[in-house]
């Protein structure tokens, strides 16, 4: 059962920005012996964020560094939008300007330290359960679930039954 204070922050939401690395995968980048990178994507995270974009709710990739694989499933996941580099937290502003929405209007997922300033400004901070205690310790909301292990779908599922979403 969710906590009532979480369902009425996630009632407000009107877009979800969400790391990658730590979050969408594990954490790992396998690099093959040509210098490509793989990444391993949870396929349940991935058809939760299919289905909330298919609503017509948007769903935004906030990453540290900049990845062809990211795009690549972005794509795959209805996200039109990937934001790369860092400090993270200076894209914020460009990205609520553009979907015209406010900053208490804003879900954001992180794992890292990296991750911290932007969580301090959003309406909805969310660590995953691995995530770095500096984070847990400032967010709204920890999931049950651990990076790239369905914890994206586990606040994906919040923002559905919050919203009403059928």
């Amino acid at each position: 059962m969710i906590r009532e204070d979480i369902v009425e922050k996630a009632k407000k939401i009107k877009l979800l920005i969400l790391d990658v690395d730590g979050v969408l995968t594990e954490g790992s980048i396998i690099y093959d012996n040509k210098g490509r990178e793989l990444r391993i994507f949870n396929v349940k995270d991935g058809l939760g964020v299919f289905l909330l974009t298919q609503k017509g709710f948007p769903v935004v990739i906030l990453s540290a560094k900049e990845s062809k694989v990211v795009k690549r499933r972005a794509k795959d996941m209805g996200i039109n939008d990937v934001f790369s580099g860092y400090p993270k937290e200076k894209f914020l502003d460009k990205i609520i300007k553009k979907y015209k929405v406010g900053l208490e209007e804003v879900a954001f997922i992180g794992d890292d330290l990296i991750d911290i300033e932007v969580a301090k400004r959003v309406g909805f901070s969310i660590a995953v359960n691995d995530a770095v205690e500096d984070l847990k310790r400032i967010v709204d909301f920890i999931t049950e679930n651990k990076g790239g292990k369905g914890a994206v779908r586990e606040v994906v599922e919040i923002i559905l039954q919050a919203k009403d979403f059928k």
